[in-house]
């Protein structure tokens, strides 16, 4: 697409805002460079699948890494690299094992970024071996090899003899009143002791350093000349062996150059992935959904360069029923917002970045967008501002495709009304007959008209609050704008006489159609809030549903535990009463063998016992429920309970 259309659309701002989230120069130079792809879905569902990777492992163990082509390059001539190099190759190693094992599992649910992470090459054992031997780009571990931990092992005690000898001759009475400072220091890599220059001929030695003032000569004495001269070769032995550690530690990257650069190549297109995601996250994007149908349909659609707490969601649907959508209404209204807004989603969503706006929204990929924004005066080619907008305009026609979508700021404004608005239409027309989707903004009445009579065309206008003489930014398709010149004047406090002189100058038809417009406006905005106030009933309606089905299914299921329990209950009071009767009836047997006086009166009494028990199965619960009635708690006409027959009734009694 034409970078001068990207501009217009602020697209170029998206990308500083994205550079924020790269930490690679590699990420950050793609981030620059980013431009919108016909390759959408791959690129969103790529985004997508590092977004949703983010949110379940957290943001990506990734720092700045160096340009390491240099280093490469000695590697291939055999150069050895110094301790600082080395760090910065065993940096990407480290990197490329951190990345790994962030995506260490369910790679199945990532194949679209899987081979970044797999195909980095990790070497734990070399990485871990450069880290012990170098701790930092100035200090080669002590422990790097036997030979140099032995030479800084003789240096220190070397040095230690040293110190000794100089700190007997400072302390002792003989010569350290030749001296300035009782201390030993160091002056061109040798011991010395720092000797008042009057005294300079009474400690024999060598002069190493003289102090800025001339007071001070920095004298190396003889008695530890020698043993300096050890600890200078041990130092050189030190240089030498380290220079053959870095040798040794360079060689082992120098069989692995291919990997290295390969590892670099897949951070950095690991580290700008994830910076679309990450970006795309803190404008809380979404993944729209592509159609081939050429509808544009964007839910609460926010511009991604507006403050979050600030911006107005706005509904933007064009393609089902009409391709050219014309926007009216007031200036401040939010008419320009609208076209960058719409423009600059789609922008992203081809470069495969999430898009501010709310699940469901769908868009169509076209193969250009082009756009008329903004005030395109020239003064450097003497243009005036119709002449910019139709030398673009031009342009635009010369280029445009049935699959191309169009944005026209103020369309046919700069020049005379009548022949502007004529002009504005005939454009419009050209557009609808070649096949483009367009939306434009106008204050002509002319096209409000034009919209409402021909097939293919809608109005659509922003919200305007006359009590606060402010715009509400919501966006109303449908609905033709209106200038409100009128209701703002006299809000404003013109005299009344003025206002109904202007009113007396507008022809009938004029007065008519601006009837219809505002019959037309109010009527929508009437429906829109009886929409909005029945969604938010029928919402109310389905939370009472859902908790009606839940309390419901809650009692339901407490009913059936009390039946289970009860029947439980009850099967055991039976079980009870089954084997007392038994019992009885096996008494009853036995008594009835005997012949004796005692024999009825005890089988009448067991068979009390037993219609006793009977009765306590029976009606147990009854008893327990009704309870014991006083005589003169009866009344006439109340219900009463027959246990008998285990039923209510009603009877009336007389006195």
């Amino acid at each position: 697409m034409n970078k001068k259309y990207l501009e217009k659309l602020e697209y170029n701002k998206v990308l500083e805002n994205l550079c924020v989230f790269a930490k690679t120069y590699i990420g950050i130079e793609e981030c620059k460079t980013l431009a919108p792809s016909s390759n959408v879905n791959y690129l969103l569902e790529q985004t997508y699948e590092a977004y949703n990777l983010i949110c379940r492992n957290g943001n990506l163990p990734i720092s700045t890494i160096d340009n390491i082509d240099i280093l490469i390059k000695n590697l291939e001539s055999d150069f050895s690299l110094t301790a600082s190099d080395l760090l910065k190759l065993t940096h990407i190693l480290k990197t490329a094992r951190e990345l790994k094992e962030y995506f260490s599992f369910n790679q199945d649910d990532y194949e679209l970024i899987a081979d970044y992470f797999s195909n980095l090459y990790t070497n734990k054992q070399l990485e871990k071996e450069i880290t012990d031997k170098i701790l930092d780009e100035n200090t080669i571990s002590d422990n790097a090899s036997t030979k140099l931990k032995a030479i800084r092992k003789s240096q220190k005690d070397l040095s230690l003899e040293i110190k000794n000898k100089l700190n007997t001759i400072i302390h002792s009475k003989n010569y350290s009143k030749y001296l300035q400072d009782n201390v030993v220091t160091i002056k061109n890599e040798r011991y010395v002791v720092p000797v008042k220059e009057e005294y300079r001929g009474q400690i024999k030695g060598f002069v190493h350093d003289i102090s800025s003032s001339g007071s001070t000569v920095f004298i190396e004495p003889l008695s530890v000349f020698e043993l300096n001269n050890q600890l200078n070769n041990l130092k050189t032995d030190e240089q030498i062996e380290i220079l053959r550690i870095l040798e040794e530690l360079s060689k082992k990257f120098a069989g692995i150059t291919a990997e290295l650069k390969s590892n670099v190549t897949l951070i950095g297109e690991i580290d700008f992935v994830f910076a679309k995601a990450s970006f795309s996250k803190s404008i809380n994007g979404i993944k729209p959904e592509l159609n081939k149908n050429k509808v544009i349909n964007l839910i609460s659609a926010r511009h991604p360069l507006i403050d979050k707490d600030k911006v107005v969601p706005i509904d933007i649907s064009i393609g089902e029923n009409y391709s050219s959508l014309i926007i009216t209404g007031p200036n401040t209204g939010g008419k320009t917002v609208a076209l960058k807004t719409t423009g600059l989603l789609l922008l992203m969503a081809y470069s495969g970045l999430l898009i501010p706006a709310n699940e469901n929204s769908s868009i169509y990929v076209f193969d250009n967008i082009f756009a008329d924004i903004g005030d395109e005066q020239s003064i450097a080619e003497s243009l005036s501002t119709f002449s910019a907008h139709m030398l673009n305009i031009v342009e635009i026609t010369k280029s445009a495709s049935k699959n191309s979508l169009i944005l026209l700021d103020e369309l046919g404004s700069g020049t005379d009304p009548i022949e502007g608005s004529r002009l504005a239409i005939s454009i419009l027309e050209y557009f609808n007959d070649l096949g483009s989707t367009t939306i434009s903004t106008t204050h002509y009445q002319e096209l409000k008209e034009y919209a409402l009579s021909h097939t293919g065309f809608e109005n659509a206008s922003f919200e305007f609050n006359i009590d606060t003489l402010s715009p509400t930014y919501k966006l109303l398709i449908g609905i033709p704008g209106k200038s409100n010149a009128f209701a703002i004047s006299q809000k404003l406090g013109l005299d009344n006489t003025i206002l109904e002189r202007a009113k007396s100058l507008i022809e009938k038809n004029d007065v008519n159609i601006e009837d219809l417009l505002k019959g037309i406006y109010d009527n929508k905005l009437e429906i829109e809030k009886q929409k909005e106030e029945t969604t938010k009933n029928l919402n109310q309606v389905e939370l009472l549903r859902r908790k009606l089905e839940t309390d419901y299914s809650d009692l339901e299921q407490k009913a059936n535990e009390m039946i289970i329990k009860s029947k439980a209950q009850a099967r055991d009071i039976l079980l009870d009463a089954s084997e007392d009767a038994d019992r009885i009836i096996k008494e009853m047997n036995n008594i009835s063998k005997k012949k004796n006086k005692n024999s009825m009166q005890e089988l009448y009494d067991l068979k009390s016992n037993l219609t006793n028990k009977i009765k306590d199965v029976t009606y147990g619960n009854s008893k327990n429920e009704h309870g014991n009635l006083n005589k003169e708690d009866i009344k006439l006409g109340m219900n009463v309970f027959v246990i008998p027959l285990n039923k209510e009734r009603n009877h009336y009694f007389s006195s």
